[in-house]
C-alpha cells in the first residue's frame, strides 16, 4: 500500500513529459514541411526537365549533284598477241625475255639452235650454183642451135631439144634460188622477234625444248594498254553512249578516268547484262620495274558520269540508320525532338541526298542523333567555327538576323 502511494505523485509528471515530447516532434515535422514548400515556391527553382543532349543544328542545302551509274567489271588487256615459232623441229637455245618485261617492237625474245638450218642454207647455195652452171651450158647449146637453124646441120628435133634445155635450165635456177630463200627465211626465224611493243604476260618456252611450228611461246599485252569491261543491265545500257566518261576504282583504291570505246552488240542471255568497253587513260599493264595499279583479270568498280540534277543534301552525320531505315531528327521551337523518316539517295563527299521527308527550313540535329528519341528535350548551341582568316566586322543588325535564322 505504501509503495503504491509513493508512485502516485510521479505518474502525472511522466505523462506530461511524454505529451510534451510528442508535441515537439509534431511541430518539427510541420516546420520542415512548410520550409520545403517554401523552397519549392521560390522563383528560379529547378522544376523544368533537364535536356537530354547538347546539339548543333544544320539545314538541308539545295544544289546540283552528278548523276552516276555504278557497275562492276573486269580489267583486261586491250589486245593480247600470241607469239610463237614458225619453224618446226628447232631447239630453244636461249630466252631473252621473261614475264613482266616490257619489250619493243622487233626485240629478240628467244633464239633457236641454227646449225642444221645453216647446213641447209649451204646446200641450197650449192644447188643454186649447180643450176646456174647447167643453165650456162644449156644457153650456149641453144645459141649454137639457133645459129645453124635452117642450114640442115641439125634436125629440127635437135634444135627444139637445145632450146627446151635452155628453158629447163633457167627454171631450175629459179627453183634453186627459191629453195635458198626458203632456207634463209628459216635461218631468220631462228630468232623470235616481238611483233609489237608491250608487256610480256605469259611465257611457256623453256631452254632446250624442241618446238613445232605454230607453238605459242609468249603472250604479249599490246602497247601495255588496258581496258575495263563493265557489266551493265540491259535496262541501263541505253543510258550510256560512246564517249561517256567513266571513273574506275581498283581494289587498291587507285582511280583512273576512262572513256567508253564501244558497247557490246549483244546481251548475255543468262545474266541479261551487256558489256561496256572502257579505255583506261593512263592505266598500263605493270612491269617488273614499275608495277601498275590495274592488272588484267582484276575486278574493279566503275561509275559512268551521266550528267547532273538538283537535290537537297544534308551532312552524313545527320542521318541515322535504324532497323534498315534512315532517320533525321528535327529540333522544334520548344527544343523538342521529332524523328523524321527519310529516303536517301546519292552520296557526294560528306553530303548525302535526301529525296523525301525533309524541308529546307527544318533545323536538324547535325551530330549525335543516334542518342535521341522522339520527344527528347535538347539544348541547342552554335557549331564551332573553323579557324580561318579574320573577316571584316559585321553590323550588329546583320549578326542578329543571322542568329535568328
Amino acid at each position: 500500500m505504501n509503495r503504491l502511494l509513493n508512485r502516485l505523485p510521479f505518474q502525472p509528471l511522466t505523462l506530461g513529459l511524454m505529451a510534451a515530447g510528442l508535441l515537439t516532434l509534431a511541430g518539427l515535422g510541420l516546420f520542415a514541411t512548410r520550409s520545403q514548400a517554401a523552397d519549392t515556391a521560390k522563383p528560379g527553382a529547378a522544376t523544368a526537365t533537364k535536356p537530354s543532349l547538347t546539339v548543333t543544328t544544320t539545314q538541308a542545302q539545295s544544289g546540283m549533284l552528278p548523276i552516276k551509274l555504278a557497275a562492276n567489271g573486269s580489267v583486261a588487256a586491250w589486245q593480247e598477241a600470241s607469239v610463237g615459232t614458225e619453224v618446226s623441229g628447232l631447239r630453244v637455245q636461249e630466252l631473252h625475255a621473261a614475264v613482266g618485261d616490257y619489250v619493243q617492237r622487233g626485240q629478240v625474245l628467244a633464239t633457236f639452235a641454227a646449225e642444221s638450218v645453216q647446213a641447209d642454207v649451204a646446200l641450197a647455195r650449192a644447188a643454186v650454183s649447180e643450176a646456174q652452171a647447167n643453165a650456162a651450158e644449156a644457153l650456149a647449146n641453144a645459141d649454137r642451135a639457133r645459129a645453124v637453124q635452117g642450114t640442115g646441120a641439125l634436125s629440127a628435133q635437135q634444135v627444139n631439144q637445145y632450146l627446151t634445155g635452155e628453158l629447163t635450165a633457167k627454171a631450175r635456177v629459179e627453183s634453186a634460188k627459191a629453195q635458198l630463200d626458203s632456207q634463209l627465211l628459216r635461218l631468220k626465224h631462228t630468232q623470235l622477234l616481238s611483233p609489237d611493243s608491250g608487256t610480256i604476260s605469259s611465257r611457256t618456252a623453256s631452254v632446250g625444248s624442241v618446238v613445232g611450228a605454230g607453238t605459242e611461246l609468249f603472250k604479249l599485252i599490246r602497247q601495255s594498254r588496258l581496258e575495263w569491261r563493265g557489266e551493265v543491265t540491259s535496262a541501263e545500257l541505253g543510258r550510256i553512249t560512246v564517249g561517256t566518261n567513266v571513273v574506275v576504282t581498283s581494289p587498291t583504291g587507285a582511280q583512273y578516268k576512262g572513256r567508253v570505246r564501244m558497247l557490246a552488240p549483244t546481251v548475255d542471255a543468262a545474266t541479261r547484262n551487256g558489256l561496256v568497253y572502257v579505255d583506261l587513260n593512263g592505266a598500263v599493264a605493270g612491269t617488273k620495274a614499275t608495277p601498275g595499279a590495274f592488272k588484267p583479270g582484276m575486278y574493279a568498280r566503275g561509275e559512268f558520269e551521266l550528267g547532273s540534277s538538283g537535290a537537297l543534301t544534308v551532312p552524313q552525320t545527320a542521318v541515322v540508320v535504324r532497323d534498315g531505315f534512315s532517320y533525321v531528327y528535327r529540333v522544334g521551337a520548344d527544343n523538342r525532338i521529332a524523328q523524321l523518316k527519310v529516303q536517301t539517295g546519292r552520296v557526294v563527299g560528306d553530303q548525302i541526298e535526301v529525296q523525301s521527308g525533309v524541308k529546307p527550313e527544318d533545323k536538324l540535329v547535325a551530330v549525335g542523333g543516334s542518342f535521341l528519341s522522339e520527344g527528347d528535350l535538347v539544348k541547342v548551341v552554335e557549331a564551332p567555327k573553323a579557324a580561318s582568316k579574320p573577316k571584316e566586322a559585321v553590323a550588329p543588325e546583320k549578326t542578329a538576323q543571322a542568329a535568328t535564322k
